[in-house]
């Protein structure tokens, strides 16, 4: 995981294109400026970054189903829920689920666990558009070789 990017994740589990499902894994880093105001002496992963890592983890779900020809851009957080606390060093594994799609929109369904205990959940909606230019869809692609994405389920 590299916070200071907005890199939340590290590595896709398993990505399961007929059951719109994705497994995906953060190691959330040791050391972090995050850290050093949230909080001193008391270090946790902020709710907004778990919402992040629920959002990049349906993302990925989301290329693979439309096999990198559209960008999903988060557009609603609703029902998000934080259920426990997620501490420096913690390994979240992310589970995302395809709950809804049509009219240039999606809707997945996300769970964050540690040690296998949810720690946070949400529904997320997504606004579906073409890559806006070569260069973004390029540097996704670099991405999605860094984080381990399934190339076959790209591939015609």
């Amino acid at each position: 995981m590299q916070l200071e990017y907005f890199h939340m994740i590290d590595r896709i589990v398993d990505l399961n294109v007929g059951e719109k499902k994705i497994v995906v894994e953060a190691q959330v880093p040791k050391e972090s400026t995050i850290f050093e105001g949230h909080f001193p002496g008391y270090p946790l992963m902020p709710g907004v970054l778990l919402i992040e890592s629920m959002a990049q983890a349906s993302g990925w779900l989301q290329l693979g189903l439309f096999k990198f020809e559209r960008m999903p851009i988060l557009a609603a957080v609703k029902e998000a829920k934080v259920r426990g606390s997620v501490f420096p060093g913690d390994l979240m594994s992310i589970e995302a689920s395809m709950a809804h799609e049509g009219s240039g929109y999606a809707m997945t369904e996300a769970k964050i666990r540690v040690g296998g205990k949810l720690r946070a959940n949400s529904t997320l909606t997504f606004t579906l558009i073409p890559f806006p230019n070569a260069d973004m869809r390029g540097y996704m692609a670099k991405v999605a070789e860094r984080v381990g994405f399934p190339q076959q389920a790209v591939s015609p």
